[in-house]
């Protein structure tokens, strides 16, 4: 049950930007841009950062909801369970892991953050609007991490499979439609 009280027993996140969409509007837009705009990285790419960021920071909903997204674009269903179970040895691309580890190091440490992190990123063929985009996909996600969580927001497992199929078919901008 969402912390906000006047939602009642929906406390999911659609809910709280239906609320708020003051708020609301400008976030999904910015996740628009983060997630959907031209990047190095595939819209599943982005998608699979996310859940991995919200898997290491155990935001179950962000998790569901972005693991479902992911695999709605091709990721491999199996996949997030086994890199957050062991990145090095799981079944992720191997240009795809040195980019999880900087946004799981990024996640855990920041303020540890070296060059040499970069660099291990660059090594693996990413430029620097790569470097950009996933540290902006991890930022976000850090963020609506403690949102979510912080605003009690929660979900079934058959709704982050709704959510998961909305946002692969209509984005975020889609989502906002739904804010009226």
């Amino acid at each position: 049950m969402s912390f906000l009280k006047s939602l009642g027993a929906d406390s999911a996140l659609l809910s709280v930007f239906r609320k708020f969409p003051a708020t609301a509007r400008p976030l999904l837009d910015y996740h628009e841009l983060v997630m959907r705009a031209p990047s190095p990285f595939s819209a599943g790419e982005r998608e699979l950062i996310a859940a991995y960021v919200s898997g290491l920071n155990n935001c179950d909903y962000c998790h569901g909801v972005h693991t479902v997204t992911a695999e709605q674009f091709g990721v491999p269903e199996g996949l997030l369970t086994a890199a957050l179970s062991d990145l090095d040895n799981s079944p992720v691309d191997a240009r795809m892991k040195p980019v999880l580890h900087y946004v799981g190091k990024l996640t855990r440490t920041p303020s540890r953050m070296t060059e040499a992190d970069a660099e291990a990123v660059y090594a693996a063929g990413w430029s620097e609007t790569a470097l950009h985009d996933a540290v902006l996909v991890c930022a976000l996600f850090n963020f609506m991490n403690r949102m979510v969580e912080g605003l009690g927001v929660e979900a079934s497992p058959d709704y982050f499979g709704t959510s998961g199929k909305r946002l692969h078919e209509g984005g975020y901008t889609g989502l906002a439609t739904l804010l009226d």
